[in-house]
């Protein structure tokens, strides 16, 4: 397991070393494994909507990211297909999000996860659901 989870990590590693736009959000990587992944992310300013709260496209983007290491972490190249999110609560200035992406099912060409995002007091406030599809490709590290 530890062989797989240092794996996971170098493939993650060259995954968000060319993703500008989830070092942009600032997302910090807390987890890496094959099959999960745990994210933070703090709210800033301009992540703000009219209502001065964060946009719903922040959660859904960092939970994305979630899915996508998580996803990719088993070695296999890994693509969203489908992607659905609810937000349970509002997001606010300061707010530290963490995303936790675990795996629900996996086979060799589909794989289903839930991600769960919770604000520093531990309050859910987002749900997603990603479906990847699992390509014939593998991850060069």
């Amino acid at each position: 397991m530890a062989e797989e989870n240092l794996k996971a990590g170098l493939i993650v590693d060259k995954m968000y070393h060319h993703d500008p736009f989830s070092q942009w959000l600032g997302i910090k990587r807390v987890a890496d494994g094959a099959g999960k992944s745990v994210l933070q992310l703090e709210i800033r300013a301009e992540m703000l909507n009219g209502f001065a709260i964060a946009h719903g496209g922040i959660a859904y983007a960092l939970a994305d990211s979630a899915l996508a290491f998580a996803a990719n972490g088993h070695g296999q190249i890994a693509m969203s297909i489908e992607t659905s999110i609810a937000h349970t609560k509002q997001v606010k200035l300061g707010d530290l999000l963490t995303a936790t992406a675990e795996e629900e099912s996996l086979t060799p060409k589909i794989g289903i996860y839930i991600v769960r995002i919770k604000n520093q007091k531990q309050e859910l406030v987002a749900l997603f659901k990603g479906t990847v599809y699992r390509t014939s490709k593998t991850w060069e590290i």
